[in-house]
């Protein structure tokens, strides 16, 4: 039996259990292996940690480091080994976290709704303690964005509504923020909608995402530009790839997730060379999150045929 004791649109490079370690603190093994990551030396890197594992097996930096990049690997029931000993050897509650919260996207590397979500739940919990509802928020609407992309619509509905929740909840909550989390829902339920084949409804809650932007200066200085995301994956979900990509082109070209989307419009219209060219580059990341474990396999498969 499994030991159990675990933002949206995040990028990292690392685990999200290194998430809350200032780097100063984390020891030379770690960020050195993380260099090696960033630089797609991913074999090199679980040397370095399988190197501090034979003398320290215990540890959890070395343990979730070494589950990151197996999973990066495509070895996941090695990785989750790795992640179940972190949350074993944990010496606080935030650090067993932090270590559930790195399972959950090794499941998430299974396409594995149902653990991921599980873990991320116990996560989340855990900051609700404290209490960081905010935080809390996220790591539920993380959950939500791994059960998404395997077709758990039920599920991730069912999450971003508890990440809304959670987040709202926090004291003293600005105007802002509040916009932020009803605007992170319409983007999910327009999303969700897109997925169950409800291209009207879907629209609908679009056009409240937009609103929400427009009415909120402070919010949209750093969500605009998940709009074009929004409107492209629904447009791509709803059979029309040519709007597809041309709202793709305008959001983060440097985001893995909008390049496998780009990649998927383009071989829609039959542009396969430009659908491999970005596959390729979708398959170099990095990341341990619910994009990276998304992303990296499926493009992986589409650059190995």
């Amino acid at each position: 039996m499994r030991k159990s004791v675990f933002v949206v649109f995040i990028i990292a490079l690392t685990s999200a259990a290194f998430a809350q370690q200032p780097p100063q603190q984390q020891p030379e093994f770690v960020k050195h292996a993380q260099d090696l990551v960033r630089s797609g030396k991913i074999e090199e890197a679980l040397a370095v940690y399988q190197a501090e594992l034979k003398t320290s097996p215990d540890s959890v930096a070395a343990n979730n480091g070494a589950g990151v990049v197996l999973d990066l690997l495509g070895r996941t029931k090695e990785a989750k080994v790795h992640f179940d000993r972190a949350i074993e050897h944990a010496d606080t509650p935030a650090a067993k976290a932090n270590a559930q919260r790195a399972l959950a996207m090794s499941f998430a590397f299974d396409n594995d709704c149902a653990n991921a979500a599980k873990y991320d739940e116990l996560a989340a919990d855990y900051y609700a303690s404290v209490p960081d509802w905010f935080r809390a928020g996220e790591i539920y609407n993380e959950a939500a964005r791994v059960c998404i992309e395997t077709g758990s619509l039920d599920t991730a509905e069912k999450l971003y509504r508890r990440g809304e929740e959670a987040g709202l909840k926090e004291p003293n909550i600005s105007p802002a923020r509040v916009a932020l989390w009803k605007f992170r829902m319409e983007h999910a339920l327009a999303r969700i909608a897109a997925r169950r084949g409800q291209p009207e409804v879907a629209k609908q809650h679009v056009a409240a995402a937009r609103a929400l932007l427009d009415s909120n200066p402070e919010m949209a200085k750093d969500q605009e530009i998940f709009y074009p995301y929004l409107t492209g994956y629904v447009a791509l979900y709803s059979g029309d790839p040519k709007t597809a990509l041309a709202d793709l082109q305008k959001a983060r070209q440097e985001d893995p997730f909008i390049q496998l989307l780009m990649a998927e419009a383009y071989e829609k219209l039959g542009e396969t060379a430009k659908a491999k060219e970005l596959y390729a580059k979708a398959a170099t990341t990095t990341a341990h999150n619910p994009v990276g474990a998304y992303v990296r396999p499926r493009a992986m498969k589409k650059i190995e045929r």
